[in-house]
């Protein structure tokens, strides 16, 4: 009997990959809270989610002269500009630090809730695969 990893890892092997790229972009709305004009950008986590199991990742596009332009393509609709939760301050930003560092931290939690999951899953499948090589 084939074990694939879509029936080993199931579905957490596509959510550690899109609560990576949320982090990514929550750590680009923070590196940016004081950027004039910047607007901070979400995750529709459950679009991402869906787009990675259909294989819709970004794309790298492969330059082949200096003078073109490097180019990535990301599905659309999982990555959206967020709703201002405060008054512009004047400048454009729409980054809130506070509220930034919460989804970090509460995307950094479900990462490691991921990863302890897969960890176990493998561990298991490790001490299956030992114990029937008999």
């Amino acid at each position: 009997m084939a074990i694939t990893m879509d029936k080993l890892l199931g579905i957490h092997q596509y959510t550690l990959g899109v609560r990576t790229q949320r982090a990514e972009m929550i750590a680009n709305n923070l590196a940016n809270a004081d950027t004039p004009g910047f607007k901070a950008k979400g995750l529709d986590f459950q679009q991402a989610l869906q787009q990675a199991q259909r294989g819709q990742q970004s794309y790298h596009l492969s330059r082949t002269h200096e003078k073109h332009f490097a180019v990535e393509i990301k599905p659309q609709g999982s990555e959206q500009f967020r709703v201002p939760t405060q008054p512009d301050t004047g400048d454009g930003n729409t980054v809130d630090a506070q509220l930034e560092q919460n989804l970090y931290m509460q995307n950094a939690l479900e990462y490691q809730m991921t990863m302890n999951f897969l960890d176990g899953r493998i561990s298991g499948v490790k001490k299956a695969l030992g114990s029937s090589g008999g």
